[in-house]
């Protein structure tokens, strides 16, 4: 026998819904309280309260009278008591009250029915069509003309997590009055039943400290405060049911058909030195970077004597991950700390070393980028390290097509998780994992026949990619659809010209993303894929081989994130970075891709606040965009300069930004969003010494 649910109903009149439902609910099912705001004598002259009050209490639920729906934490029969749903139906202040003093019982009843709710439990209100002021409402009213209710819940950290019609017409004893404080009903043609459930509370940005030894020196850096919360997450572990992991796979699934993809087995580091950056990447991508500076290097210490661990809750200020460099030597295949294993070890120590002496204080700075040293914008520079290291004859099979049974089976093998142990994840997103610092281990290993030479007939053809995955940064300015970490998938082949293998990737992807509204456009001999309202969400691009003038080398980009959310029909990419259990549990069964997301909070309101202030000379707005990320903790999406002015004598410049707060994971009111906007002020003078108007 399951736990009866408890039900307070708050605001009652003649009983008669809560009576209704006393006789539809078993008591199994429900243990019901009543509660109305009139004394009993009052309570009684409605017609018919005396039968109901009977009716709930023969079927074993409670009346109390004088019941304050907006002080129930003062009730003392309520006291030391958790409901598992609260209802109120139809509030209304009586006689011909406006709409803000309706607002304002709406408030005040949401903060104090948050004192009585059980932790899961949910609050429901009934409205009248048209009160709501959500676009559930038809006709919608306009915004001021309503009540609100979502900017009222979100008050008392609530969000609106259902809107269904209120029907009435399933109790027929239910008799709606109150209307104007009189027997008279309420109408109740179109209205809605709207149900709100608590928000996780918000958590402060942090600085999470990394410790690492290299080279048995002990070094240590921060991650900037901005980004602390798109770390460690794993959302491409082997057992991962995280939408971005979903999307990954049902690519590589889908590009299997014509495709063989090997994911990398080595775990590379979140930093990259500027020379590695400066290889692969245009200086026009360099302004978005993560610049860092050297650190001072720590006393000399035992490398063997890490352990790798760390925490990441919300409640630490002072986060560590201490990786271990010697301590997997055994573990072949693996790039851990200082150490690479198996074969391999001679080719890439070095380069392997180079990459972890990257351990550096995450101070953000854009002058003097030689010898730098920046958070990972791309895994290209990752790429061009890992293929040369593989034999020739190896690198041969890799690059080039192939056909047969071995490609065959490289083709299943390549979209297996975890295929003979090895890890087919993201563990840019482990925390920490076996002393690993954060980088990538989706992993299929591909075996083939070292004799076995590539085939330049395209008949039949099947072409073998190279590819890794994992969290990248780019320090963008702030707007709807523009992401300061995502996770990029990254494959790259080398394939007979003849084949025209950009040709044959472009057709693999628009088959796999059509249906989801993502086309293709050619530009500058490479192919963009395209998709509304996000924009860019991916890139194919080909070059002549090095080698060979009658081979292309292939490379696709793809921003897994971004395509998250639109396979998933989700309204905010920033949802993907919730810690909501709500969100995973919607993944649990892995749906396919076009099954929508339901979100868990509906309709949040945007709010907008501008900032005005004079700065001097060396102002720079990428500054400006990493405390506004840490001071709004991710609820500000856009940011728009409204207007400047350069003062003639004091060699200073006012400039005023709008900020637009909007959060489809927590809830967000104008008090909460107040706040924060006042610690953006108090960060910016403090930190960029800006002087607030």
């Amino acid at each position: 026998m399951s736990t009866p649910r408890t039900v307070l109903f708050v605001g009652e009149g003649n009983f008669s819904f809560s009576a209704a439902l006393s006789q539809f609910s078993s008591e199994s099912e429900s243990n019901i309280t009543a509660t109305c705001l009139q004394s009993q004598e009052q309570a009684l002259r409605h017609e018919s309260a005396a039968t109901n009050i009977q009716i709930i209490r023969d079927s074993g639920g409670e009346v109390l009278f004088e019941v304050d729906s907006t002080k129930l934490g003062e009730c003392a029969s309520l006291q030391d008591r958790l409901f598992d749903r609260v209802v109120f139906n139809f509030p209304h202040c009586g006689r011909k009250s406006g709409v803000k003093k309706n607002r304002e019982l709406l408030k005040n009843f949401f903060l104090s029915c948050v004192q009585v709710l059980a932790e899961d439990g949910e609050v429901h209100v009934a409205l009248c069509n048209g009160q709501g002021g959500t676009p559930a409402d038809h006709p919608k009213r306009e915004w001021h003309n309503s009540w609100q209710v979502v900017a009222m819940a979100a008050e008392a950290h609530l969000v609106l997590s259902d809107v269904r019609p209120f029907e009435s017409e399933k109790y027929e004893s239910y008799k709606c009055t109150g209307y104007r404080s009189q027997d008279k009903g309420f109408h109740l043609e179109n209205a809605l039943l709207h149900v709100f459930t608590r928000s996780l509370p918000y958590s402060t940005a942090q600085r999470l400290k990394v410790e690492e030894a290299v080279e048995g020196e002990r070094v240590e850096y921060h991650i900037p405060a901005e980004l602390s919360d798109y770390i460690f997450r794993e959302f491409l572990s082997p057992d991962s049911v995280h939408p971005v992991r979903l999307v990954q796979d049902f690519l590589l699934k889908g590009l299997a058909e014509k495709w063989s993809v090997s994911m990398t087995t080595e775990t590379l580091p979140l930093l990259l030195t500027s020379k590695q950056l400066q290889k692969c990447c245009h200086e026009k991508d360099n302004t978005y970077c993560y610049w860092i500076h050297l650190p001072h290097k720590g006393p000399n210490s035992d490398v063997h004597t890490s352990t790798a661990l760390h925490t990441n809750t919300d409640k630490q200020k002072d986060q560590s991950l201490l990786l271990d460099s010697q301590k997997h030597t055994d573990t072949p295949d693996t790039l851990s700390g200082t150490c690479v294993t198996s074969e391999k070890a001679d080719r890439a120590r070095s380069k392997g070393a180079e990459c972890l002496r990257s351990a550096c204080s995450l101070d953000v700075d854009n002058e003097g980028e030689s010898g730098l040293f920046v958070l990972r914008p791309s895994l290209l520079p990752q790429m061009e390290e890992l293929l040369p290291h593989r034999p020739e004859k190896e690198e041969q099979q890799v690059l080039t097509s192939i056909t047969g049974n071995d490609g065959e089976k490289e083709g299943n093998d390549g979209e297996k998780d975890g295929n003979d142990g090895e890890k087919d994840g993201n563990d840019g997103e482990k925390e920490g994992n076996d002393g690993e610092k954060e980088g990538n281990k989706d992993s299929v290993e591909v075996e083939g026949n070292e004799n076995e030479e590539p085939h330049g007939d395209c008949n039949g053809f099947t072409g073998l990619l190279f590819g890794i995955s994992g969290l990248v940064f780019r320090n963008v300015p702030i707007s709807l659809w523009a992401l300061p970490a995502f996770h990029q998938l990254l494959l790259r082949g080398v394939c007979p010209a003849a084949c025209e293998p950009i040709k044959l990737l472009g057709q693999s992807l628009e088959t796999l993303l059509a249906p989801y509204r993502v086309s293709l456009v050619t530009e500058q001999g490479s192919l963009c894929l395209m998709a509304q309202p996000m924009g860019l969400v991916g890139k194919v691009l080909a070059s002549d081989a090095s080698d060979s003038i009658s081979q292309v080398s292939v490379t696709v980009s793809l921003n897994l994130d971004l395509l998250a959310a639109l396979l998933f029909s989700l309204p905010n990419w920033r949802l993907l970075w919730s810690r909501d259990p709500r969100f995973l549990k919607h993944f649990a069964l892995c749906p396919s891709p076009g099954k929508p997301f339901h979100p868990f909070s509906l309709y949040p309101e945007h709010l907008s606040f501008d900032i005005s202030f004079w700065t001097g000379p060396a102002w720079e707005e990428r500054k400006f965009t990493a405390v506004v990320r840490e001071a709004s903790l991710g609820t500000v999406e856009q940011v728009k300069l409204m207007d400047t002015f350069s003062h003639p004598d004091l060699s200073q410049t006012s400039y005023c930004y709008r900020l637009i707060y909007h959060s489809h994971t927590h809830a967000l009111s104008h008090t909460q969003a107040l706040q924060l906007h006042r610690h953006l002020e108090a960060l910016l003078s403090s930190r960029l010494q800006v002087t607030i108007r």
